[in-house]
């Protein structure tokens, strides 16, 4: 694939002089035209051999086009914040917002071969983080993201003629890294872990350009016209809108007598009974969280549910249990004009909690499959595709020690409207009734079969939904804390067991 990299492609200076203002000109342009359309994000990922130009190649861009809407982010060694969270989290809160261009060095690409390559993982392990990466490009581009894939290449021989001259020459020895030694060593594994990466990524919606690294006056001509065809072409193709005309429901939802028609809504308390239990249940779950293996995890809970169901008041029990300082509670309401201008799972992976901590998500990401579903905020085949990458976005968090427990809470309609009621007839509860209340009330029957649809295509093995029995609050919130303890116990049984097999593997 690299081979050829290796010619040798160099354009003379005069060359190059000519070129360059017609071609900075346009790039200008495009880039003003990206801000006002305000459209999609540019992703640009910079690849390659130290030493093939890519700093160089960035920094000449920045002067070509207008930097302040140039967020160049570097990823080196994680940071103590982004190692209490999963991988993706430290790439996901800085994409760059619509509008924008994102230059991302040391991404996830550079952090899967640096792994592969210093034997820190199996080739399982490389493997898995190359499905990932496609997921997530797919994701993005499916969200209207133009991602542009740079690997700068020299050869063994160039690379080690390059390094040689700088070492040579005392106004620019400087410039050789630590990095650029190492990988002079290990140049071989990594172009063949690189081929490997690039082979299995090149996608239609996300390619991959080689860029030859040795002429300065090629690889910056290339890059600029690789960049420039693409940002006219994404400019010139229409805006997709919603079709709220087509946005009805189509999938057929599964039988709703094995989801919410077989819940027993007669399930009940006494008050004596739910003082006791509330009180057990809440002082259990404060030792857990205290206990010394919630530093191996994070907590979230998801609360979702029909209109007055009780999603405060049973949140409000959970919290009761805490100190303030060991949890966040994250209001989900209609998107701001920041959220709308990046990917829609962007504003959820913000708030991931670090090890140790508790975020609840007062309604979540499952916005997506049901309010923009049935009011078509967003077209069918957006929703269609949200299943997958939630599915996809909880795994990953999963897997890095995150305790997801998803709450849906159940009411019939009759008691539904006995609270709609209430609260209209009660001066302090009045602010907890709108006319959307109402209006969603109308549509009863598309949010059960959107709900029935989405328990039934998001409810995993790890992070099952659980359908809370809601008529009467007191059952509702003894079952919510129940079940967030088994779900810590769990977790914790698991771990244990894990930490105890990898102990006896080392012996």
């Amino acid at each position: 694939m690299f081979e050829s990299a290796e010619i040798g492609h160099a354009i003379d200076k005069e060359t190059y002089e000519a070129e360059v203002p017609a071609l900075r000109e346009a790039l200008l342009e495009a880039q003003f035209d990206l801000q006002q359309q305000a459209r999609f994000p540019v992703i640009v990922l910079i690849n390659g051999i130290e030493g093939a130009g890519k700093g160089e190649t960035v920094k000449l861009l920045n002067e070509w086009m207008d930097p302040r809407l140039i967020e160049v982010r570097t990823f080196d060694q994680q940071t103590d914040e982004e190692l209490a969270r999963p991988p993706a989290w430290r790439y996901w809160r800085m994409l760059p917002a619509k509008g924008r261009m994102g230059v991302f060095f040391g991404n996830w690409y550079s952090q899967m071969l640096q792994g592969r390559v210093h034997g820190l993982f199996k080739d399982a392990v490389l493997d898995q983080a190359i499905n990932q990466s496609e997921r997530m490009e797919k994701m993005l581009c499916d969200e209207g993201a133009l991602i542009f894939k740079f690997w700068f290449h020299l050869s063994k021989k160039q690379m080690k003629a390059r390094l040689k001259a700088l070492q040579d020459d005392p106004l620019h020895s400087w410039r050789i890294s630590p990095l650029d030694w190492q990988q002079s060593h290990t140049y071989d594994k990594f172009v063949m872990y690189g081929e490997r990466v690039i082979r299995r990524t090149s996608r239609d919606y996300a390619p991959w350009h080689v860029i030859e690294g040795v002429d300065a006056h090629y690889r910056s001509l290339t890059v600029g016209k690789i960049l420039l065809e693409g940002l006219q072409n994404a400019l010139k193709r229409p805006a997709v809108k919603p079709d709220k005309v087509n946005a009805a429901p189509l999938l057929t939802s599964v039988d709703q007598l094995s989801l919410l028609g077989s819940l027993d809504m007669s399930q009940r308390l006494e008050k004596n009974d739910y003082e006791e239990q509330l009180i057990t249940e809440q002082a259990r779950l404060s030792g857990l969280m205290r206990d010394k293996r919630m530093r191996r995890h994070a907590l979230i809970a998801v609360f979702e549910g029909n209109d007055a169901a009780g999603k405060g008041g049973a949140i409000r029990r959970v919290a009761a249990a805490l100190d303030p300082r060991q949890y966040s509670i994250v209001p989900i309401a209609a998107p701001t004009e920041d959220e709308r201008a990046q990917p829609y799972l962007w504003r959820f992976w913000r708030q991931i909690p670090a090890r140790g901590k508790f975020t609840v998500f007062d309604r979540s990401w499952y916005g997506r499959v049901l309010v923009e579903r049935i009011e078509g905020f967003c077209s069918p085949a957006d929703w269609m595709r949200a299943y997958g990458e939630i599915n996809d976005f909880e795994e990953q968090i999963s897997a890095s020690g995150v305790i997801v427990v998803k709450f849906w809470l159940a009411i019939d309609k009759q008691t539904q409207l006995e609270r709609f009621q209430e609260r209209e007839s009660t001066p302090f509860k009045r602010f907890k009734i709108t006319e959307d209340d109402w209006r969603n009330r109308e549509k009863w029957d598309d949010y059960r079969t959107a709900v029935g649809d989405m328990v039934d295509r998001t409810s995993t093995e790890v992070s099952p939904w659980t359908l809370v029995e809601a008529n009467d609050k007191r059952w509702a919130r003894v079952k919510v804390l129940r079940t967030l303890n088994r779900a810590l116990e769990d977790a914790f049984e698991k771990s244990d067991k894990q930490e105890k097999k990898s102990k006896k593997d080392k012996k």
